[in-house]
């Protein structure tokens, strides 16, 4: 059986952008080595999971991986934690932060803050809150982006999102989803009504302002959730696996599946990550392991800022260094997305994901894109049934 490679090209696919001669980053992108592992492998479209409505990271990966969201999803906040290497007890409640900008209405004016990164002193000042005996654990995990714990007696997890995910909203109030969540629900709000107050007034905010910038004067909860025994990849498929990722999502995803972490200097999820090192982290590791999964973050974040030239630009940078992984023998290659990320909605999308298996029978595809794989000998699959595709072709 050949080893596996699979590398997960955040936010991939794309919609055509007129500014592009109504082509996708990926079209537009020169991409040499991509397309020689086309040629030599066969190619198709990948149909996103979407529960509940649009094409989420955290449940598209479990997708990917064939695990159900649907039976095996905990919650946004267990995978981020866990991948910051915060240990999570038996009814601790974790949800993921996004540090952002709110007008005095509490309108979201920036729900990233501008993508603000040093956040360290404003999240030494919040964890001195406590409310009613519950602990507050709050650690930063990378760019804007922090974890909240919560532990104590009677907290639940059932509570809903205060993320609006839309720019001009009015950030929302937490509420129950059942009784059982009424005290954590109201905890939370009084949480959020201190933070605000806090970080509005806090000296580091203040000088963003003076000189510009969005202060980050606002938490946007979501994705709250408890850790719990999932199945493991070994157990399931029988294949020894590890993560190369610098987003602590997917180190979480893969730490919470068994798969060890490979950790690469320099890898931070941003478009200036260690793509040299992680590609050169992922042949070796492929000496040791089965299975490698190899995450690169960047394109779906500059998506998602409307950034389509600064998308095209990390494709081709990361084509340049793939030249480290063509001549690999008996290792099968698997280059797709997540999800769809449309630089001019800049927020996640619907769209078929391109995918190209490499190592294996040959299609007649010259260049991989959306347009070109939708005419791939692969065709489409649903992203629940990949993984058994992908292990058909590896043996």
């Amino acid at each position: 059986m050949k080893k596996i490679l699979l590398i997960v090209i955040d936010g991939l696919g794309d919609e055509p952008i007129s500014q592009l001669k109504n082509q996708t980053p990926l079209e537009a992108a020169k991409t040499p080595n991509l397309d020689f592992l086309a040629k030599n492998g066969i190619c198709g479209l990948v149909l996103p999971f979407q529960f509940p409505e649009k094409p989420a990271s955290d449940i598209s990966h479990l997708a990917l991986f064939g695990y159900d969201p649907k039976k095996y999803y905990l919650g946004r906040g267990p995978y981020e934690a866990t991948g910051i290497g915060l240990k999570l007890l038996k009814g601790d409640v974790a949800l993921r932060v996004n540090f952002a900008t709110v007008n005095e209405n509490l309108k979201v004016i920036d729900r990233r803050a501008g993508r603000i990164e040093k956040t360290q002193n404003l999240i030494k000042t919040l964890s001195q809150i406590k409310i009613n005996g519950i602990k507050f654990l709050i650690k930063k995990s990378y760019g804007h982006r922090a974890v909240l714990v919560l532990r104590g007696k009677n907290i639940s997890w059932a509570v809903t999102d205060g993320d609006p995910q839309k720019v001009g909203e009015r950030a929302k109030k937490i509420f129950p989803k059942n009784k059982a969540a009424k005290f954590t629900a109201k905890i939370l709000n009084e949480f959020l009504e201190k933070a605000h107050q806090i970080l509005k007034n806090h000296p580091f905010n203040k000088e963003r302002e003076r000189v510009g910038l969005f202060p980050a004067n606002y938490l946007l909860f979501r994705g709250a959730g408890e850790i719990r025994e999932i199945p493991k990849f070994n157990e399931k498929y029988g294949l020894r696996a590890c993560c190369i990722a610098g987003g602590a999502l997917y180190k979480g995803i893969g730490k919470i599946l068994g798969m060890d972490l490979i950790k690469v200097k320099g890898a931070n999820g941003l478009p200036n990550t260690n793509l040299k090192g992680k590609i050169q982290a992922a042949k070796r590791a492929l000496k040791n392991y089965d299975f490698v999964f190899l995450h690169i973050k960047a394109a779906d974040s500059l998506a998602e800022d409307g950034n389509f030239l600064g998308k095209k630009d990390f494709i081709e940078k990361l084509d340049k260094n793939l030249e480290l992984i063509l001549k690999l023998k008996d290792v099968l290659i698997v280059v797709t997305g997540d999800h769809s990320t449309c630089s001019i909605l800049k927020r996640h999308c619907k769209i078929p994901i391109p995918i190209l298996i490499s190592g294996t029978e040959r299609d007649k595809i010259e260049k991989f894109s959306e347009k070109e794989c939708k005419k791939g000998k692969f065709g489409k699959i649903k992203q629940i049934d990949l993984m058994k595709k992908i292990l058909k072709y590896a043996k």
